[in-house]
C-alpha cells in the first residue's frame, strides 16, 4: 500500500498551489466582505483546465480521476481560498458523464471544458423535504416534446453564476409509484433560455456561498434535455453522491491544513509571560490532536478516492471520509480560533472567515447525522433510525 502521490499528482498539487498564490488572503477577504463571486479565480482555473479534470480527453478535459480532482479542491482551500465557489462543476459532472447520451455529452462537455458554458448549479433540495429527497414536490409534466416544470427549490448555489443547471423533479406522482425512489427524473436546464419561467431569489448565509431560492413557473424543458430514462433520476443522483462526498472531504482537509498551519505559526510567534504560547500544553495539545484527527480523515479520503477510481463500491468509505474530514476541519477551526484568542475574531487575520466556512461541511451537502444513519443501517446492519 503506497501513500505517496505519483509524480503527476504532485505536479498537479504544485501547479494549483502556484495559481492560488496569485489570489492571496486579501482577495478572498474582500470577496467575503462584498459577498462577491471569485470570477477572476474561476476563469483562471477554467483556462488552465483544472475544472475539467474529470472530463474525458475526447471532450477536451484532462480525463483524470477523483483522486486528482480532490487534489485540486484541497489545494484551493489549503491556500486560503474557497473551493465551494466552483466545486459543483466537478461533482455534478458525474450525472452527465455516466448517464447522459452521446449527443448530450458532445453538445455540452467540450464547452464546459473550455468555460464557454458553466455548470455550477444543482437543484435538488426543497423547503419542505430537506434530506427526504424522494418526497420532493417539484413536478415536470410531459407535454409532447417538452416537460413543463412547476415548483420550488431552496439552498441552490451559484444559479446566477451558471449557464446550466441540473434539476431533479417528479415526473410521476408520488402516489402512483410502488417504489418511492421511482418517478423522479433529471434534466439539464439551460438557464440562459429560461426567461421569466425561473425566478431566482438570492439570500445571505453566514459564509460567502451565493445560495438561492429558485421558483419554477411553467418552465419548459425539452425532452432531449432529460438525462437518462424518465423516472430513474433518483438513482442517477445517488451515483453523484460518492464523488461529492470525496470532493467535499478534500475541501475540508484543505481547510484543516490551512487552519492548523496558522495555529502552529501563531503558537510559535505569540509571546505571553515571556514564552511562546505554543509551549503551553493547553495550546499545544489541542493543536496536535486536531492534526492527528485531520491526518486520519485524510487516509480515509485517499481510500475512498482509490476505490472510486478503480470502479469499486465505496459508499461507506466516501461517507466516512466526508464525516471525518468535516469534523476534523471544524475541530481545527475551533482550536485555531482559541489559539489566536481575540485576534481570531479580527477580520484581517482570516481565521473567522475560515471558521465560518469550515462549519458548513458538518451540515451540507449531507449532514453528519445522515451519514451516521447511513453507516448504522447500511454498513452495520442496524434497524433504520428514521
Amino acid at each position: 500500500m503506497d501513500f505517496h502521490l505519483t509524480e503527476e499528482q504532485e505536479s498537479i498539487r504544485q501547479a494549483v498551489r502556484e495559481v492560488c498564490r496569485q489570489y492571496p488572503d486579501a482577495y478572498w477577504r474582500e470577496l467575503d466582505k462584498q459577498r462577491g463571486y471569485p470570477e477572476e479565480f474561476v476563469r483562471e482555473l477554467t483556462r488552465l483546465g483544472w475544472l475539467a479534470v474529470l472530463i474525458p480527453e475526447e471532450y477536451g478535459g484532462a480525463g483524470k480521476g477523483i483522486t486528482e480532482a480532490s487534489l485540486v479542491l484541497e489545494e484551493i482551500n489549503r491556500s486560503g481560498g474557497y473551493a465551494a465557489a466552483c466545486h459543483a462543476q466537478m461533482y455534478t459532472m458525474g450525472t452527465l458523464l455516466r448517464h447522459g447520451s452521446p449527443e448530450q455529452k458532445q453538445r455540452y462537455l467540450p464547452k464546459i471544458a473550455t468555460g464557454e458554458l458553466r455548470l455550477q448549479a444543482f437543484a435538488v433540495t426543497e423547503p419542505d423535504t430537506g434530506s427526504d429527497t424522494t418526497s420532493l414536490k417539484t413536478t415536470a409534466v410531459r407535454q409532447g416534446d417538452h416537460y413543463v416544470v412547476h415548483g420550488q427549490k431552496i439552498f441552490i448555489s451559484r444559479v446566477l453564476q451558471s449557464d446550466l443547471m441540473l434539476l431533479l423533479a417528479r415526473t410521476t406522482p408520488f402516489d402512483e409509484v410502488q417504489d418511492k425512489t421511482e418517478g423522479l427524473s433529471v434534466f439539464l436546464v439551460d438557464l440562459r433560455a429560461a426567461g421569466d419561467r425561473i425566478q431566482v431569489q438570492p439570500f445571505d448565509v453566514m459564509m460567502n456561498h451565493h445560495t438561492n431560492a429558485v421558483f419554477f413557473d411553467g418552465l419548459e424543458v425539452a425532452v432531449e434535455n432529460r438525462i437518462g430514462e424518465e423516472g430513474k433520476g433518483f438513482r442517477y443522483i445517488i451515483d453523484s453522491w460518492n464523488p461529492e462526498r470525496i470532493l467535499v472531504a478534500s475541501e475540508s482537509i484543505g481547510d484543516g491544513r490551512w487552519l492548523i498551519e496558522r495555529a502552529v505559526a501563531y503558537g510559535k510567534q505569540r509571546i505571553v509571560f515571556g514564552r511562546a504560547i505554543g509551549s503551553n500544553q493547553g495550546i499545544q495539545f489541542p493543536i496536535a490532536q486536531a492534526y492527528a484527527h485531520l491526518e486520519a480523515a485524510d487516509l480515509m479520503r485517499w481510500k475512498a478516492a482509490a476505490l472510486f477510481d478503480r470502479g469499486e463500491r465505496c459508499g461507506a468509505e466516501a461517507n466516512m471520509a466526508k464525516l471525518l474530514a468535516a469534523e476534523a476541519s471544524w475541530e481545527a477551526a475551533n482550536v485555531t480560533l482559541n489559539t489566536h484568542g481575540g485576534y481570531g475574531f479580527a477580520v484581517d487575520y482570516d481565521i473567522e472567515r475560515k471558521f465560518r466556512e469550515a462549519r458548513l461541511t458538518t451540515v451540507a451537502p449531507v449532514s453528519t447525522n445522515m451519514v451516521l444513519a447511513y453507516l448504522g443501517q447500511h454498513v452495520l446492519g442496524l434497524p433504520r433510525s428514521y
